[in-house]
């Protein structure tokens, strides 16, 4: 799925602003046929959730309703036009002009649909319902109480499950001949690069031209051949990025053009040998974070100059990696990513496969019942994972993917639940990246039922935290021996944390050791580095979390979850001095 841009062929219009907005009383009707009654404003893109100051409304579990009324410019009611939703959380039915004309599942992956000309008027109320409700077949998984009395879900993950239009809604258009899709496929020895584009069109064209430039706009080669040879290649690196431009032409038979799109791509290679990670052939060592798509008043939504203000934090840091904790990140995001030259785990949202699942993961052990005999959400984890790597296929900065976050790998079922998964992303990415599943720690070496299948043993470790809470000293013991075990057990696999963190109140002080002050947040990862610092096969640390975010309330979440290098709304604890002094000792690639 290509991202929507402008052209010399294509038109677009972005509908983001101001929507029509109502959460219905239970058992209302809505007439698609009349504009929606009693209706407030609302900010597209935007979780609704942090623009209303009703509390009930907040936490609302059901279904609601966004309206726009959508003029079409005369000059394009020749071409083909195509309505693109970012992505909606986490169930959308569209609706135009009373018909319905698209569904989809899922809260973080975008979809499209083509307008019918003839259909449309002058002025079109486009309609889209929304649903927020988790179960055991969605991802995340959640719980969907409904009685008599109430409705909610309970997620069963450790963040807000924040709703609405999170993405730009986008109209398009091109020709009736078009290019639907692009894969850059290339093929690396030294310097000389084979680039092999794949593409897909619709209709009738006589050619496909490619053009390829270099950062600069100058063309470098210009040509009808399927493989095309690029000499003297600028590799992507980390954090020194360099882009290529690959601009596809469908032409007639007459040398006219019909339809042109233009791919920004990185060229960079990736290997696995010897208990390490290689980019271009270079040892990488992944220092960064998890992040959350989590701001104030904007919940979950799109916005750039957030993002950005995240990337030069990051850089100012030090930092040169982040895993997209537990959800595909927008577009948007990824295209900035490959521009800053930021290396990226890309996680498909398979968070909340652990039966009873709470925050702190030592209650875990008893969760009643099998998992694998719980969720029913294989389908759309299959969905979500062919959708997520049909959009990112071409960035240059994913280097790894990860299926899921976390899951009972422990219980009877996993793997028949995960090993189709793992092998669908593998069979599904043309650049083999390495696939992976940040492990929980009640899934130990002894009874992990999933490591052998991953390429990289991705730990989420909370020991002087959830584990040894306070007690640093013997947290650095148990942690050491736990990671020798699975080295042991795995010799030949590189090892990672994807979390490592605790929870801190910024301006909480102490000269003792004790939990939520900066000081105790500063110690523990001191800890935390003495151990993985001696062990040669560890290739990487991502901090849980870059920033505290927004959680459901529980006794151990006061405000959200306080774990942030820096506070929800950007401002540094001495975690973040901290960090920054220990990664500015290293290289781009991480390395010291």
């Amino acid at each position: 799925m290509l991202y929507p841009i402008q052209t010399s062929s294509r038109t677009l219009i972005d509908l983001s602003g101001i929507w029509n907005f109502m959460i219905p009383d239970r058992g209302q009707d809505i007439n698609l046929n009349e504009k929606l009654p009693n209706s407030i404003p609302m900010a597209v893109p935007g979780s609704y959730n942090d623009q209303i100051t009703e509390s009930k409304l907040k936490n609302y579990a059901g279904q609601f309703w966004y309206e726009k009324m959508v003029t079409i410019p005369n000059t394009l009611k020749d071409q083909r036009l195509v309505l693109r939703f970012g992505s909606v959380s986490h169930a959308a039915k569209v609706y135009l002009n009373g018909k319905l004309i698209a569904e989809h599942i899922g809260g973080f992956t975008p979809f499209e649909v083509e307008l019918d000309n003839h259909q449309l008027l002058e002025e079109n109320n486009l309609k889209v319902s929304v649903s927020n409700i988790l179960d055991s077949t969605t991802l995340p998984i959640g719980a969907h109480i409904k009685n008599e009395k109430e409705e909610k879900v309970v997620p069963m993950f450790d963040f807000f499950n924040y709703s609405g239009i999170h993405r730009p809604v986008k109209l398009y258009s091109t020709p009736a001949t078009f290019i639907e899709d692009i894969t850059i496929k290339y093929d690396v020895k030294q310097k000389e690069t084979t680039i092999k584009p794949k593409v897909t069109a619709n209709g009738e064209y006589s050619e496909i031209e490619f053009q390829l430039f270099d950062e600069e706009n100058k063309e470098l080669i210009k040509t009808s051949e399927k493989e095309f040879i690029l000499n003297d290649t600028r590799f992507w690196e980390p954090l020194d990025a360099y882009l290529y431009k690959l601009k596809v032409t469908l032409k007639d038979a007459e040398d006219h053009i019909i339809d042109t799109y233009t791919e920004e791509f990185g060229i960079r290679t990736l290997a696995i040998k010897n208990n390490t990670f290689y980019i271009n052939d270079k040892e990488f060592y992944f220092k960064g974070f998890g992040k959350h798509e989590d701001f104030p008043v904007l919940g979950k939504a799109m916005n750039e100059a957030a993002y950005n203000y995240d990337f030069n934090l990051m850089k100012w840091m030090g930092a040169n990696s982040l895993r997209t904790s537990h959800y595909p990140y927008s577009e948007e995001f990824m295209r900035m990513a490959d521009r800053a030259g930021f290396v990226v785990i890309d996680e498909a949202p398979g968070v909340g496969l652990y039966s009873r699942f709470n925050p702190d993961v030592t209650k875990n052990q008893g969760s009643v019942g099998n998992t694998w005999e719980v969720v029913k959400s294989f389908d759309n984890h299959k969905n979500v994972i062919e959708e997520l790597i049909k959009r990112d296929k071409n960035h240059a900065c994913v280097v790894m993917w990860a299926v899921g976050n976390e899951p009972a790998a422990h219980q009877k079922g996993a793997r028949e639940y995960f090993e189709p998964l793992i092998n669908l992303a593998k069979e599904l990415d043309w650049n083999d990246r390495p696939v992976i599943i940040p492990n929980i720690v009640n899934a130990t070496p002894d009874t992990d039922l999933l490591a052998d299948l991953v390429d990289v043993i991705c730990l989420n470790r909370y020991y002087g935290w959830y584990i040894d809470h306070g007690d640093l000293d013997s947290a650095k013991v148990h942690l050491k021996e736990e990671i020798e075990e699975w080295h042991e057990k795995y010799p030949e696999k590189p090892i990672m944390f994807t979390e490592f963190g605790v929870d801190t109140i910024q301006g909480l002080r102490s000269i003792h050791d004790i939990p939520y002050t900066e000081e105790y947040q500063v110690n523990f990862f001191k800890a935390n580095f003495d151990v993985i610092d001696q062990m040669p096969y560890f290739i990487g640390e991502h901090i849980w979390n870059f920033a505290d975010f927004e959680t459901f309330p529980n006794l151990r979440r006061i405000d959200g979850n306080k774990k942030g290098a820096f506070t929800r709304d950007r401002k540094p604890k001495m975690i973040a001095h901290s960090l920054k002094e220990r990664w500015e000792q290293t290289n781009n690639n991480g390395m010291y």
